[in-house]
């Protein structure tokens, strides 16, 4: 399979997971003040909350999974671990660009002293299942 499609099925299917959990967190109360479906709305300046599932989706598939499988050889150790790497890149931008530009500040600390911590949690997980999935994908095919 090619490097690309191969990033682009393990970015959906990190997406996918990082999506239930987030829908889990919301169901449980745990931290509804962190939404990041609602932070797309409001940044978008749109009302509907499929617009905002429907960005979260292409950014974790498209921008963050192509991204992953052209990045993935110049990331050290085995697929899960370089997952995990690249979701705490990925974590590091959205605290100092997304969350400052959705108004939640640096870090969002604006939402509270527990959100760079669960988002961070958040990320890692996205970023094991990005890297489980795209090695078992398997190939050789990469840039």
């Amino acid at each position: 399979m090619h490097y690309i499609l191969r990033g682009l099925v393990a970015g959906f299917v990190a997406t996918l997971v990082l999506s239930m959990l987030m829908f889990v967190k919301q169901m449980m109360g745990v931290m509804p003040e962190l939404n990041p479906i609602a932070m797309i709305v409001s940044m978008l300046g749109v009302t509907s909350v499929f617009v905002g599932w429907l960005m979260h989706f292409m950014i974790g598939t498209v921008m963050w999974g192509i991204l992953f499988s052209l990045l993935r050889s110049r990331i050290p150790s085995g697929d899960t671990l370089s997952g995990i790497w690249f979701g705490v890149g990925a974590w590091v931008l959205m605290m100092v660009v997304v969350m400052p530009m959705a108004g939640a500040g640096l870090f969002g600390l604006n939402i509270g002293v527990m959100a760079p911590v669960m988002t961070l949690m958040l990320h890692i997980i996205f970023g094991a299942a990005l890297g489980a999935v795209y090695g078992k994908l398997g190939g050789h095919c990469t840039p």
